[in-house]
Order: C-alpha cells, then sequence, then structure tokens
C-alpha cells in the first residue's frame, strides 16, 4: 500500500492511497469467504461451498463492493495508527480507480482534531469578589414569600392599588392596532407595572364590565426600539376585579412556612439562601473568567465546520428546551423575533466556535497535567444520574450507553480542569 497526504483548509486531511492489484486481489478473496458463510448455495451447508460458485451466486460487482469496504476499512486504520492522526466523526471515501487486475485508488477526506498551544495557563488569576446581602434583598425576599401566600377575593366595586385586575386590552399606534398588541384576560396588579409603565394607574377608579381609553407615553429606553418614546392608544376594559389580601409578616407567617421559631429565624435562613445563591454565581462568573483567560493565552489551529455545527446543535438544543420547559412553542419563539432557525444559528456561530475551544483547551491542560478520570468515578456518577431519573426509562438508558458515558466523562474532566486551574 502507497499513500500520500495533503493539508486542506479548515483543519481537513485528504489521504490518497493505492493498492496494487495483488494487495486487491486479496481483499476480494476476504470478500468471497465472508460471503459464503451467508450465501445459500443450493447443495452446500453455509460456509462449505466452493469459491467460485460463492461468486457465480453473489455476482462479481457484490463481491467487489465487498472487497472495497474491506480494503478501505483496514488502509484507514492502519494509515490513522502509523501516523497518530486524531479524526473527527466518520471519514468521506471517493472511488478514483477501481477493476479487478487493475490498482485500486481512491481518497479519504477526514477532519482533524485541532492542535491547541496553550499559553501559560498556570498564571491565570482570577480575584473573588466580595459576597454581601443586605436587608432589602432579604426583605425582597420576604415579601415574594408573602405574595405566594396571599388570599385573593372577587369584588364588585371600583379598582383600588393593590387589587388584581382581569382585563381586555387593545394597544394602538397613530390609529393603527399594533401586532401583538392585544390581550384577552391579562392579569395586571394595580402599582406593578413590569411591562407598560404607568397602565394600572390608569385603571384605578375604573368599575367592572366598563371600558377606558387613554394613551400613555412609552419609556425612551424601551426594549422594544418601535415604540420606545411613542405615544400609545389604549383601549381597556375591565373583566373582573380580586382584592389581595396578605398574611402579616410576624412570628406565626414564619412558622407557616417551614419549621422556623420566629421571624428571625425565618429571616437567617433566607439570609444564607441568598449568600449560597450569591457564592454560586460568584464562582461561575470566575470560572468564566479564567475560561476565557485560558482561550486568550492560547493558540488554536483552524476549528473544522464539523465541531462548530455539532456545539451549533447543542446551544440550539439547550434554547429549544429552556424555552418548552417554560410551556412555549419554540416555532412562536421564532416568529415573535421574526427570525428563522439558519438566522438563530448564524447569530450563535461566534458562541459555538468558544465553546469549541474551550472544549479543547481543557483537554489540552487535562493532557499536559495527565488529569484522567477513572473509570470507577465514571461509574459512581452514571448510577448517581441514573438513580436521579429513574422514573424515565428512556433517559436512564441514554445516560449508561456510551454516548451518555463520554458525556458525562466530558462534564467531570472539564470541573477537575477548573478546579486545577482556580488552584
Amino acid at each position: 500500500m502507497n499513500y500520500t497526504t495533503k493539508k486542506l483548509p479548515k483543519n481537513l486531511l485528504e489521504i490518497e492511497v493505492t493498492l496494487t492489484a495483488d494487495e486487491l486481489k486479496e481483499f476480494y478473496q476476504q470478500a468471497l469467504s465472508e460471503l459464503g458463510t451467508t450465501i445459500t448455495v443450493s447443495g452446500f451447508r453455509p460456509g462449505k461451498a466452493p469459491l467460485d460458485l460463492v461468486e457465480r451466486q453473489a455476482g462479481q460487482k457484490k463481491v467487489l463492493e465487498q472487497a472495497t469496504e474491506l480494503a478501505i476499512n483496514k488502509s484507514y486504520r492502519d494509515i490513522i495508527l502509523k501516523e497518530k492522526i486524531w479524526p473527527i466523526g466518520e471519514p468521506k471515501v471517493d472511488l478514483v480507480k477501481l477493476a479487478l487486475d487493475n490498482p485500486f485508488i481512491f481518497k479519504i477526506t477526514l477532519v482533524l482534531m485541532p492542535k491547541v498551544k496553550l499559553g501559560d495557563y498556570k498564571k491565570i488569576k482570577t480575584e473573588a469578589k466580595p459576597i454581601k446581602i443586605d436587608e432589602k434583598q432579604v426583605d425582597r425576599f420576604l415579601k415574594e414569600l408573602q405574595q405566594m401566600r396571599r388570599k385573593e377575593a372577587l369584588v364588585k366595586r371600583p379598582a383600588q392599588l393593590g387589587d388584581r385586575a382581569e382585563i381586555d386590552l387593545e394597544m394602538f399606534l397613530d390609529k393603527v392596532p399594533l401586532e401583538n398588541g392585544s390581550a384577552k384576560n391579562m392579569s395586571v396588579v394595580l402599582g406593578e407595572d413590569f411591562y407598560i409603565p404607568g397602565l394600572s394607574n390608569q385603571l384605578i377608579g375604573l368599575e367592572i364590565e366598563k371600558t377606558k381609553e387613554f394613551n400613555l407615553q412609552y419609556p425612551a429606553e424601551h426594549f422594544d426600539k418601535k415604540l420606545a418614546g411613542k405615544q400609545i392608544d389604549f383601549k381597556v376594559k375591565l373583566n373582573n376585579l380580586y382584592q389581595i389580601d396578605l398574611p402579616e409578616l410576624n412570628d406565626d407567617f414564619a412558622k407557616g412556612v417551614g419549621k422556623f421559631k420566629d421571624l428571625v429565624g425565618l429571616k437567617d435562613q433566607l439570609r444564607k439562601n441568598l449568600e449560597d445563591e450569591a457564592k454560586r454565581k460568584e464562582e461561575q462568573r470566575q470560572e468564566l473568567e479564567i475560561l476565557k483567560q485560558l482561550i486568550d493565552k492560547s493558540q488554536f489551529e483552524e476549528i473544522p465546520e464539523v465541531l462548530v455545527e455539532s456545539e451549533l446543535d447543542r446551544i440550539i438544543g439547550e434554547l429549544q428546551a429552556t424555552i418548552e420547559g417554560q410551556g412555549l412553542k419554540f416555532d412562536d419563539y421564532l416568529t415573535h423575533l421574526k427570525k428563522t432557525l439558519p438566522d438563530l444559528r448564524r447569530e450563535f456561530i461566534s458562541k459555538a466556535e468558544d465553546r469549541v475551544k474551550t472544549s479543547l483547551a481543557i483537554r489540552e491542560v487535562a493532557e499536559q497535567e495527565k488529569i484522567v478520570i477513572s473509570d470507577k468515578e465514571l461509574d459512581d456518577e452514571v448510577e448517581k444520574m441514573a438513580a436521579n431519573y429513574a422514573q424515565e426509562p428512556d433517559l436512564v438508558e441514554h445516560i449508561k450507553s456510551a454516548r451518555g458515558r463520554d458525556y458525562l466523562y466530558n462534564i467531570i474532566l472539564n470541573r477537575r480542569v477548573i478546579e486545577f486551574l482556580r488552584k
């Protein structure tokens, strides 16, 4: 076997392989032997028929097809082992010349794992920001708990501050209905204007089944640039009105929330929860800073498109899972953004490339520092994950599959390398 290699753009490698006619003939005979075990020849048990009869029964074309497959697979394995090549995914094969009693020539095009030249990653530094929880944060959390335990009663009176109103809403710009500018039975708490500033104040004094028309000026910094700074006309009908009664924040309230002796104990626990969450976010911020410095200090060969596309699939899949987890349809989400799936993929290309570089750099650090995950560690993580999702057998099967184990291996390895870099 003779072969030549040629480096192509996007980290592709083309290998042209030539097998002599005699080498091809050996693979042809091997293919005949393998076919002889599966093809039925009248008068003979499987695997016992003469090869000339097997060839006649199968046809020369079928035998040659299997011979070329055997030849390509054997040649490919031998070459990547000899050249110490680390390909990504399945190679592309093109036949150049194929005929019995002639040299067999074919080309293999494969994607190479990009090489990484790490900078001095041991000098990466990141400063931890101090964690400070003030009483306003605790009080805000406490009020959220108070809201969760509120009681509502349907009332027949004019709307007051603090009530929850259910309204039909229509919005117009220059007397033209706004796109997505209408809603039925929209819930509004009077005094809380998260989306349309000033809306709830206009509802104070409105009676059930009554309609009110008014206009509001949107803030100049509003996220929807088409509406920012514009005068918008509103038409609102009050359908239902609920009086909200909040429980008093006292020791009895704390006892009703959980196993707390008094309100002070509840506030102490809320403060601890907020501190734990702040610490977690600070650790995530430090990790991102460490990985950014790792990428900035490193040099990468050209990133193959197959890696970027694969990472894009993951990013879109994560986004879709988040959207659908909120009870929304992904297609409706795209329609709201006025974007197609290809548009979204183009927007995420830079993020995908950074994630690929991060993964490559982490693997290179792991190799240089000889950071490995033992089979026992991986087995323990697989069993832990499987136990967590015991009620979802399909997911458990995926977790225990080779692909699932590879995914968990990478997660553990990433965690270990980040711990190393942090120290």
